[in-house]
């Protein structure tokens, strides 16, 4: 680019100094600049004035080939041809200017030679229409003066005509009640009553006064009639004022009159319904044109309107303080601070420097933190109900835990979604005063999420009757014996439902709280939240490994209450024969099957086979052992013998792992729950002494049981070796430990079974 323009400089440059030499046949070369001159100061330059034609020869000849010196005669040939065009277009151009310019020359000579004479007429006509001017003025300047003095004599005499009927005008405006007109017509006759009032015009001024006496009084009457509007009112105390009445002394009833007027300012359920209720708006209004008056009549009246203006303010704001506690959805709480806020708005145009519009922001915060804090009571109720549903049967006669189940999840995420949604569709509504106080709702979510999820995971703990005191036990969950039956149910329901809230419902929340919220101001990034889901987290998942706990030990306890009750009734020294299986076997195992029950209905199932867990032997069981034993040996072996011999069994046999952690599955509840009343059982056993008699009906009885306790539990080893340690422990608390006979024992359990 830089190696094209250059030929074009140098041409313009050229043709600069050929058009100077052709108007200036001595070029001036203090013209040039210092800088154009340093750049011409060669000789061998072609376009300084210092060119030395020989010189540019010899250097051109000496670097350059004939081929070259050829090429550079066409260019220079060329260049010769185009500055010759170049310079006859610009004299053509020139003298076709210079023509022009005469022409036009000579044109304005001629015109000017005209102008002259013209000016001259001119002048004679203006001095001519000046004087014929000054002729009329002066003939006309009689008549003037007594038409304006004609036309101040009409103005007076009218003037006098309206004084004169000014008593009419009054009497008139009395019955028509425009008060207003008359005060106008008698405040601009006062003049002329002060003048001549006493002389002249004594009967009028005397009958205006009385009209006047009139209207003063039905001003007062309409000033305190509160079958009138304030804005009547106030127009009333204007004109008073106007008539120079005394109306200070009436100050305190007016103030008290617009205190009462706040009372038709209502905020009722029909007005929050309605947003554009026209009763409420002409209220408003009415109200604030009084301020209005107010301050126009009382300058010094400002403080008590504000506070008049305040006082509406709160009432307002108590009213929704009230509405927000009640069940409400946000386009509701939306509508009523909508209308709060357009009340405020027109005050604020009266009452400028009273921030009225702060004033209600501050109320608005109340009301906005209540009515989050109404939602978080309300969730936390529906939660309470649905658990307390519990508590009630069923047409089956069973307890609906899937259901109480199933509706607390929907309480807990579908409620505080919804909640969420509210608050998003309140922070983007386009309401003012909902902007200004962004920051503070979104702050109150979040600290109202983390003390509601506080709060009822100490509700969950009273409800499974922890940390509760006399005072602050659950109604319906202390009450007799409901307790014992049917809060063990509840305890595993708050297990499941405190795993939920940890693994799902704070992680959606936590997703809910972090994409909208956090994005709308830098400083949630720069500090930390209110809401910290971690922990909230780690307290339910606590919380949930406690419950499953206390449920598998109320359960075991409620079993160990049966046991106890069947060891501690009989004499077992003097049981008789057994003749049938005893009746605590049905009890156990009918409290197993409800403890089946509910873990089905609430925990799910495992993949894995508990089977595979023990590693335990799946051989004959030491009952058989024992019984072969029995039977080859002699009966009236020593006891010492066969205790020896059950103990050396014990070695030789595998440990089973009896003592887990419990798990969130049905396998791993249910095993454990038998487990630990087997051992129950064994213990119970080793507090008693029993006959050959008590010991044979133990015998039966464990051995009864062994089948429905695999098909509870679906562990065959763990079921063998703790029926073998109940069996066990029989023989060495026993006298004469000899078994019943294998066909008898068979024989009564089939008859058990055909009596099922």
């Amino acid at each position: 680019m830089e190696t094209d323009e250059a030929p074009l400089d140098d041409k313009a440059r050229r043709m600069r100094d050929l058009l100077s030499s052709f108007y200036t046949p001595i070029p001036s070369i203090s013209s040039n600049s210092p800088n154009d001159f340093s750049r011409h100061a060669s000789p061998d330059d072609i376009n300084s004035p210092t060119f030395e034609p020989d010189q540019y020869m010899n250097v051109l000849a000496h670097k350059s080939n004939l081929e070259a010196l050829l090429q550079k005669h066409v260019e220079m040939v060329a260049e010769i041809k185009n500055l010759d065009t170049d310079l006859q277009m610009l004299v053509y151009e020139n003298y076709n200017k210079f023509i022009c310019a005469t022409d036009t020359i000579k044109r304005m000579k001629s015109n000017i030679l005209g102008m002259e004479a013209n000016m001259e007429q001119l002048l004679e006509k203006i001095l001519s229409v000046q004087s014929r001017s000054d002729n009329v003025n002066t003939s006309l300047s009689e008549n003037r003066e007594h038409i304006e003095k004609l036309h101040r004599t009409c103005n007076l005499l009218r003037k006098i005509q309206f004084i004169y009927d000014l008593p009419d005008r009054l009497s008139k405006c009395i019955k028509h009640e425009a008060y207003a007109d008359a005060v106008k017509f008698y405040t601009g006759a006062m003049p002329i009553f002060k003048a001549y009032g006493d002389s002249s015009f004594q009967d009028c001024k005397r009958a205006s006064e009385e009209a006047i006496a009139t209207i003063v009084k039905n001003l007062q009457e309409k000033l305190f009639l509160d079958s009138e509007s304030m804005q009547v009112r106030a127009e009333a105390a204007v004109l008073l004022k106007q008539l120079n009445f005394p109306v200070d002394n009436l100050k305190a009833r007016l103030l008290e009159k617009l205190k009462v007027s706040l009372m038709d300012i209502k905020l009722d359920p029909e007005v929050i319904q309605n947003v554009s209720s026209s009763a409420h708006k002409e209220a408003v209004h009415e109200f604030v044109e009084a301020i209005r008056a107010f301050k126009t009549i009382f300058p010094d009246s400002a403080k008590q309107m504000v506070k008049l203006a305040q006082d509406l303010v709160t009432k307002h704001f108590l009213i929704i303080n009230e509405y927000v506690k009640t069940r409400i959805h946000a386009t509701d709480l939306l509508g009523v601070l909508r209308i709060v806020w357009s009340d405020v708005l027109i005050m604020d145009e009266v009452l400028q420097d009273a921030s009225i519009s702060s004033y209600s922001l501050e109320a608005a915060e109340v009301a906005i933190k209540l009515y989050i804090g109404s939602v978080y009571s309300h969730l936390m109720q529906d939660i309470s109900d649905s658990l307390l549903k519990v508590l009630k049967r069923d047409e089956a006669g069973e307890y609906p835990l899937e259901v109480a189940l199933e509706a607390c999840i929907n309480v807990v995420f579908r409620g505080g979604r919804n909640f969420l949604h509210d608050i998003h569709k309140i922070l983007d509504d386009n309401l003012e005063i909902v902007d200004k106080l962004r920051d503070l709702i979104i702050d109150s979510v979040q600290e109202g999420f983390q003390e509601f999820f506080r709060q009822l995971e100490v509700r969950f703990q009273l409800l499974s009757g922890r940390n509760s005191s006399p005072g602050t036990q659950i109604q319906g969950l202390t009450e007799g014996g409901q307790r014992d039956k049917v809060l063990p149910s509840l305890v595993l329901v708050l297990a499941q439902l405190s795993v939920f809230i940890a693994q799902t419902t704070i992680p959606k929340i936590t997703e809910e709280l972090a994409a909208p919220f956090y994005s709308d101001s830098v400083r949630y990034y720069e500090y930390r939240p209110t809401f910290a889901p971690e922990e909230i987290s780690q307290k339910f998942k606590v919380a949930g490994e406690s419950f499953l706990h206390l449920y598998v030990n109320m359960k075991t306890q409620r079993v160990s209450l049966i046991l106890h009750k069947r060891f501690a009734t009989p004499n077992w020294n003097k049981h008789k024969e057994p003749r049938e299986v005893h009746m605590f076997v049905d009890l156990f195992l009918q409290e197993l099957k409800i403890i089946g029950s509910e873990a089905r209905q609430i925990l799910p199932q495992d993949i894995r086979k508990h089977k595979a867990d023990s590693n335990g032997s799946t051989s004959s069981s030491k009952s058989n052992s024992f019984r072969e034993d029995n039977r080859s040996n002699n009966v009236q072996k020593g006891r010492n013998q066969q205790l020896l011999e059950t103990h050396l069994a014990k070695l030789f046999k595998q440990k089973v792992e009896i003592f887990r952690k419990v798990e969130y599955t049905q396998e791993s509840v249910i095993i454990t729950i038998v487990k630990l009343c087997l051992k129950s059982l064994q213990e119970f056993v080793r507090l008693q002494t029993f006959n050959r008699s008590g010991f044979q009906q133990i015998h039966l009885d464990i051995q009864f049981l062994r089948t429905p306790l695999k098909e509870i539990a679906e562990d065959e080893a763990a079921m063998d070796f703790l029926l073998d340690e109940v069996v066990v422990a029989a023989v060495e608390r026993c006298l004469d430990p000899i078994p019943l006979e294998s066909p008898i024992l068979d024989r009564l359990i089939q008859a058990k079974l055909a009596k099922e």
